[in-house]
Protein backbone atom coordinates (compact mmCIF):
# COMPACT_ATOMS: atom_id res chain seq x y z
CA UNK A 1 0.00 0.00 0.00
CA UNK A 2 1.29 3.44 -0.94
CA UNK A 3 2.31 5.53 2.05
CA UNK A 4 0.73 8.91 2.74
CA UNK A 5 3.28 11.67 2.13
CA UNK A 6 3.17 14.26 4.90
CA UNK A 7 5.03 17.32 6.08
CA UNK A 8 5.12 19.45 9.22
CA UNK A 9 5.16 23.23 8.92
CA UNK A 10 6.62 24.75 12.07
CA UNK A 11 9.05 22.88 14.32
CA UNK A 12 8.60 24.75 17.59
CA UNK A 13 7.37 23.27 20.87
CA UNK A 14 4.31 21.52 19.40
CA UNK A 15 5.52 21.03 15.85
CA UNK A 16 8.32 18.71 16.90
CA UNK A 17 5.73 16.40 18.48
CA UNK A 18 3.72 16.32 15.25
CA UNK A 19 6.87 15.27 13.43
CA UNK A 20 7.55 12.59 16.02
CA UNK A 21 4.07 11.07 15.68
CA UNK A 22 4.21 10.95 11.88
CA UNK A 23 7.73 9.49 11.90
CA UNK A 24 6.51 6.52 13.95
CA UNK A 25 3.55 5.66 11.69
CA UNK A 26 4.02 2.71 9.33
CA UNK A 27 1.57 4.02 6.74
CA UNK A 28 3.09 7.51 6.58
CA UNK A 29 6.22 8.93 4.94
CA UNK A 30 7.42 12.08 6.69
CA UNK A 31 8.75 13.86 3.60
CA UNK A 32 10.05 16.95 5.35
CA UNK A 33 9.76 19.58 8.07
CA UNK A 34 9.73 23.35 7.60
CA UNK A 35 10.70 26.26 9.81
CA UNK A 36 11.84 29.79 9.00
CA UNK A 37 14.54 29.18 11.61
CA UNK A 38 16.81 26.86 9.66
CA UNK A 39 18.60 25.56 12.76
CA UNK A 40 15.29 24.33 14.20
CA UNK A 41 14.18 22.56 11.03
CA UNK A 42 17.60 20.96 10.58
CA UNK A 43 17.64 19.65 14.16
CA UNK A 44 14.17 18.09 13.88
CA UNK A 45 14.89 16.72 10.40
CA UNK A 46 18.01 14.97 11.66
CA UNK A 47 16.17 13.57 14.64
CA UNK A 48 13.47 11.98 12.49
CA UNK A 49 15.54 11.18 9.39
CA UNK A 50 13.77 13.51 7.01
CA UNK A 51 14.51 16.63 4.94
CA UNK A 52 14.51 20.20 6.24
CA UNK A 53 13.24 23.36 4.55
CA UNK A 54 12.76 27.03 5.42
CA UNK A 55 9.91 27.75 2.97
CA UNK A 56 6.65 25.79 3.16
CA UNK A 57 6.16 26.18 -0.60
CA UNK A 58 9.13 23.85 -1.14
CA UNK A 59 6.85 20.97 -0.12
CA UNK A 60 4.18 21.70 -2.73
CA UNK A 61 3.96 18.75 -5.11
CA UNK A 62 5.84 16.55 -2.63
CA UNK A 63 3.16 15.91 0.02
CA UNK A 64 -0.45 14.76 0.28
CA UNK A 65 -1.09 16.28 3.71
CA UNK A 66 0.54 18.60 6.23
CA UNK A 67 0.33 19.68 9.84
CA UNK A 68 0.41 23.46 10.17
CA UNK A 69 1.98 24.35 13.51
CA UNK A 70 3.07 27.94 12.91
CA UNK A 71 1.95 31.09 14.80
CA UNK A 72 -1.77 31.75 14.36
CA UNK A 73 -1.08 34.87 12.30
CA UNK A 74 0.44 32.64 9.58
CA UNK A 75 -2.25 29.93 9.57
CA UNK A 76 -4.29 31.46 6.76
CA UNK A 77 -1.53 32.10 4.23
CA UNK A 78 0.18 28.73 4.75
CA UNK A 79 -3.05 26.70 4.76
CA UNK A 80 -4.38 28.44 1.66
CA UNK A 81 -1.22 27.62 -0.31
CA UNK A 82 -1.58 23.93 0.47
CA UNK A 83 -5.35 23.68 0.05
CA UNK A 84 -5.18 25.36 -3.36
CA UNK A 85 -2.58 22.79 -4.37
CA UNK A 86 -4.70 19.77 -3.38
CA UNK A 87 -3.00 19.15 -0.05
CA UNK A 88 -5.08 18.30 3.05
CA UNK A 89 -4.27 20.23 6.22
CA UNK A 90 -4.34 19.74 9.97
CA UNK A 91 -4.28 23.27 11.42
CA UNK A 92 -3.50 23.86 15.07
CA UNK A 93 -6.14 25.85 16.93
CA UNK A 94 -7.40 28.48 16.47
CA UNK A 95 -8.08 27.90 12.78
CA UNK A 96 -7.23 31.49 11.81
CA UNK A 97 -7.08 35.01 13.24
CA UNK A 98 -10.36 36.21 11.69
CA UNK A 99 -13.68 34.70 10.64
CA UNK A 100 -13.15 36.04 7.12
CA UNK A 101 -9.92 34.03 6.85
CA UNK A 102 -11.64 30.92 8.18
CA UNK A 103 -14.49 31.33 5.69
CA UNK A 104 -12.06 31.64 2.79
CA UNK A 105 -10.16 28.49 3.80
CA UNK A 106 -13.41 26.55 4.13
CA UNK A 107 -14.53 27.78 0.69
CA UNK A 108 -11.21 26.84 -0.91
CA UNK A 109 -11.31 23.37 0.67
CA UNK A 110 -14.85 22.79 -0.54
CA UNK A 111 -14.00 23.88 -4.09
CA UNK A 112 -10.86 21.74 -4.24
CA UNK A 113 -12.23 18.73 -2.38
CA UNK A 114 -9.49 19.01 0.23
CA UNK A 115 -9.75 18.35 3.97
CA UNK A 116 -9.35 20.76 6.86
CA UNK A 117 -9.03 19.34 10.36
CA UNK A 118 -8.58 21.78 13.25
CA UNK A 119 -6.34 20.80 16.16
CA UNK A 120 -8.77 21.03 19.03
CA UNK A 121 -6.82 18.43 20.98
CA UNK A 122 -9.27 17.98 23.86
CA UNK A 123 -11.75 16.26 21.52
CA UNK A 124 -9.40 13.28 21.75
CA UNK A 125 -9.11 13.36 25.53
CA UNK A 126 -10.25 9.90 26.77
CA UNK A 127 -12.67 11.51 29.23
CA UNK A 128 -14.44 13.44 26.48
CA UNK A 129 -14.54 10.34 24.28
CA UNK A 130 -15.87 8.17 27.15
CA UNK A 131 -18.75 10.57 27.84
CA UNK A 132 -19.83 10.94 24.24
CA UNK A 133 -22.91 8.74 24.71
CA UNK A 134 -23.55 9.73 28.34
CA UNK A 135 -24.08 13.46 27.89
CA UNK A 136 -27.53 14.28 26.56
CA UNK A 137 -29.13 17.74 26.44
CA UNK A 138 -27.05 19.52 29.12
CA UNK A 139 -28.83 22.25 31.08
CA UNK A 140 -25.83 23.91 32.74
CA UNK A 141 -22.07 23.57 32.35
CA UNK A 142 -19.21 25.08 34.28
CA UNK A 143 -15.58 24.83 33.21
CA UNK A 144 -12.31 25.97 34.76
CA UNK A 145 -9.05 25.85 32.84
CA UNK A 146 -6.35 27.37 35.03
CA UNK A 147 -2.59 27.20 34.53
CA UNK A 148 0.54 28.56 36.11
CA UNK A 149 2.43 31.18 34.12
CA UNK A 150 4.20 29.98 30.99
CA UNK A 151 5.71 32.33 28.41
CA UNK A 152 4.63 30.00 25.62
CA UNK A 153 1.27 31.20 24.37
CA UNK A 154 1.28 34.75 25.73
CA UNK A 155 1.42 36.17 22.20
CA UNK A 156 -2.38 35.77 22.13
CA UNK A 157 -5.27 36.25 24.57
CA UNK A 158 -5.95 33.50 27.10
CA UNK A 159 -9.28 33.15 25.28
CA UNK A 160 -7.48 31.89 22.16
CA UNK A 161 -4.76 30.10 24.11
CA UNK A 162 -6.81 28.16 26.68
CA UNK A 163 -10.51 29.00 26.76
CA UNK A 164 -11.10 28.02 23.15
CA UNK A 165 -10.47 24.37 24.14
CA UNK A 166 -13.50 24.40 26.45
CA UNK A 167 -15.57 26.43 24.00
CA UNK A 168 -15.09 23.66 21.44
CA UNK A 169 -15.82 20.87 23.94
CA UNK A 170 -18.98 22.61 25.15
CA UNK A 171 -20.23 23.24 21.62
CA UNK A 172 -19.71 19.53 20.93
CA UNK A 173 -21.65 18.59 24.07
CA UNK A 174 -24.55 21.04 23.74
CA UNK A 175 -25.14 20.99 19.96
CA UNK A 176 -27.30 24.11 19.95
CA UNK A 177 -26.97 27.60 18.51
CA UNK A 178 -25.64 30.42 20.67
CA UNK A 179 -28.25 32.90 21.86
CA UNK A 180 -25.99 35.35 23.71
CA UNK A 181 -22.44 35.79 25.02
CA UNK A 182 -21.31 37.82 28.03
CA UNK A 183 -17.59 38.05 28.78
CA UNK A 184 -15.13 39.84 31.04
CA UNK A 185 -11.40 39.66 31.57
CA UNK A 186 -8.18 41.51 32.27
CA UNK A 187 -4.55 41.89 31.21
CA UNK A 188 -2.39 41.19 34.26
CA UNK A 189 1.15 40.34 33.22
CA UNK A 190 1.08 40.47 29.42
CA UNK A 191 -0.29 42.85 26.81
CA UNK A 192 -3.08 40.37 26.10
CA UNK A 193 -5.93 39.21 28.35
CA UNK A 194 -4.56 36.75 30.93
CA UNK A 195 -7.75 35.85 32.78
CA UNK A 196 -11.24 35.68 31.29
CA UNK A 197 -14.76 34.49 31.99
CA UNK A 198 -17.52 33.92 29.44
CA UNK A 199 -21.17 33.05 29.92
CA UNK A 200 -22.78 31.38 26.93
CA UNK A 201 -26.55 31.07 26.60
CA UNK A 202 -27.88 28.62 24.01
CA UNK A 203 -31.19 28.46 22.13
CA UNK A 204 -31.83 25.15 23.89
CA UNK A 205 -31.90 26.95 27.25
CA UNK A 206 -28.52 25.58 28.32
CA UNK A 207 -26.08 27.96 29.99
CA UNK A 208 -22.29 27.53 30.12
CA UNK A 209 -19.96 29.44 32.42
CA UNK A 210 -16.32 29.26 31.27
CA UNK A 211 -13.25 30.52 33.13
CA UNK A 212 -9.68 30.49 31.83
CA UNK A 213 -6.54 31.83 33.49
CA UNK A 214 -2.80 31.56 32.90
CA UNK A 215 -1.79 33.30 36.11
CA UNK A 216 -3.06 30.71 38.57
CA UNK A 217 -1.05 29.24 41.43
CA UNK A 218 -2.10 25.76 40.31
CA UNK A 219 -3.06 23.84 37.20
CA UNK A 220 -6.71 22.86 37.00
CA UNK A 221 -8.85 21.53 34.16
CA UNK A 222 -12.40 20.68 35.16
CA UNK A 223 -15.84 20.61 33.59
CA UNK A 224 -19.03 20.14 35.60
CA UNK A 225 -22.22 19.37 33.75
CA UNK A 226 -25.85 19.12 34.79
CA UNK A 227 -28.57 17.48 32.75
CA UNK A 228 -31.93 15.89 33.50
CA UNK A 229 -31.45 13.29 36.25
CA UNK A 230 -27.64 13.52 36.21
CA UNK A 231 -24.58 15.50 37.34
CA UNK A 232 -21.23 14.77 35.68
CA UNK A 233 -17.83 16.07 36.78
CA UNK A 234 -14.67 15.66 34.70
CA UNK A 235 -11.27 16.29 36.26
CA UNK A 236 -8.84 16.24 33.35
CA UNK A 237 -5.76 16.84 35.51
CA UNK A 238 -6.42 13.90 37.85
CA UNK A 239 -8.01 11.65 35.23
CA UNK A 240 -11.26 11.23 37.16
CA UNK A 241 -14.95 11.25 36.26
CA UNK A 242 -17.82 11.40 38.74
CA UNK A 243 -21.34 10.57 37.56
CA UNK A 244 -24.34 11.06 39.84
CA UNK A 245 -27.54 9.72 38.33
CA UNK A 246 -31.10 9.29 39.48
CA UNK A 247 -32.21 5.73 40.17
CA UNK A 248 -31.47 2.77 42.40
CA UNK A 249 -31.16 2.86 46.16
CA UNK A 250 -28.74 5.74 46.29
CA UNK A 251 -25.21 5.64 47.65
CA UNK A 252 -25.45 4.79 51.34
CA UNK A 253 -27.95 7.59 51.80
CA UNK A 254 -25.46 10.29 50.81
CA UNK A 255 -27.87 11.63 48.18
CA UNK A 256 -31.19 9.79 48.49
CA UNK A 257 -32.36 8.20 45.27
CA UNK A 258 -29.10 8.89 43.47
CA UNK A 259 -26.30 6.57 42.39
CA UNK A 260 -22.78 7.94 42.66
CA UNK A 261 -20.08 6.39 40.50
CA UNK A 262 -16.42 7.32 40.28
CA UNK A 263 -14.31 6.39 37.27
CA UNK A 264 -10.64 6.74 36.53
CA UNK A 265 -9.31 6.98 33.02
CA UNK A 266 -5.73 6.40 32.01
CA UNK A 267 -3.59 9.13 30.55
CA UNK A 268 -3.46 8.82 26.79
CA UNK A 269 -1.58 10.43 23.93
CA UNK A 270 -4.29 12.76 22.61
CA UNK A 271 -2.00 14.26 19.97
CA UNK A 272 -1.21 10.82 18.60
CA UNK A 273 -4.92 9.99 18.49
CA UNK A 274 -5.62 13.30 16.76
CA UNK A 275 -3.00 12.67 14.09
CA UNK A 276 -4.19 9.08 13.56
CA UNK A 277 -7.70 10.49 13.09
CA UNK A 278 -6.40 13.03 10.55
CA UNK A 279 -4.50 10.39 8.58
CA UNK A 280 -7.62 8.19 8.56
CA UNK A 281 -9.77 11.05 7.26
CA UNK A 282 -7.24 11.80 4.52
CA UNK A 283 -6.77 8.20 3.38
CA UNK A 284 -10.49 7.33 3.44
CA UNK A 285 -11.64 10.79 2.27
CA UNK A 286 -14.02 10.99 5.21
CA UNK A 287 -15.18 13.90 7.35
CA UNK A 288 -12.58 14.74 10.02
CA UNK A 289 -13.40 14.67 13.72
CA UNK A 290 -13.03 18.46 14.00
CA UNK A 291 -13.96 20.14 10.73
CA UNK A 292 -13.03 23.60 9.53
CA UNK A 293 -16.57 24.74 10.27
CA UNK A 294 -16.29 23.49 13.84
CA UNK A 295 -13.04 25.40 14.21
CA UNK A 296 -14.78 28.50 12.85
CA UNK A 297 -17.69 28.09 15.29
CA UNK A 298 -15.30 28.05 18.26
CA UNK A 299 -13.35 31.00 16.84
CA UNK A 300 -16.53 33.05 16.40
CA UNK A 301 -17.38 32.73 20.09
CA UNK A 302 -13.79 33.43 21.14
CA UNK A 303 -13.64 36.59 19.02
CA UNK A 304 -16.98 37.80 20.38
CA UNK A 305 -15.77 37.24 23.95
CA UNK A 306 -12.50 39.08 23.28
CA UNK A 307 -14.32 42.03 21.72
CA UNK A 308 -16.63 42.33 24.73
CA UNK A 309 -13.63 42.27 27.05
CA UNK A 310 -11.84 44.91 24.97
CA UNK A 311 -14.83 47.26 25.02
CA UNK A 312 -15.42 46.78 28.75
CA UNK A 313 -11.77 47.42 29.62
CA UNK A 314 -11.70 50.49 27.41
CA UNK A 315 -14.71 51.92 29.25
CA UNK A 316 -13.08 51.13 32.58
CA UNK A 317 -9.82 52.85 31.67
CA UNK A 318 -11.59 55.89 30.23
CA UNK A 319 -13.97 56.14 33.17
Amino acid sequence: MKKLRVGVIGTGYLGKFHAEKYAKMDNVDLVGVVDIDRSKSVDIAKKFSTASYTDHKDLLGMVDAVSIVVPTSAHFAVAKDFLENDVDVLIEKPITVTLEEADELITVAESKGTIIQVGHLERFNPAVVALHDVIKKPMFLESHRLSTYNERGIDVSVVLDLMIHDIDIILNFVKSKIKSIHASGACIISEHVDIANARLEFDSGCVANITASRISTKNERKIRLFQKDAYISIDFANYEITVIQKGGNGNNGLIPGMNIKHFSFSKSDALNDEIISFVRAVTTRSTPEVTGQMGRDALKIAISAMEQIRRANKRLLNG
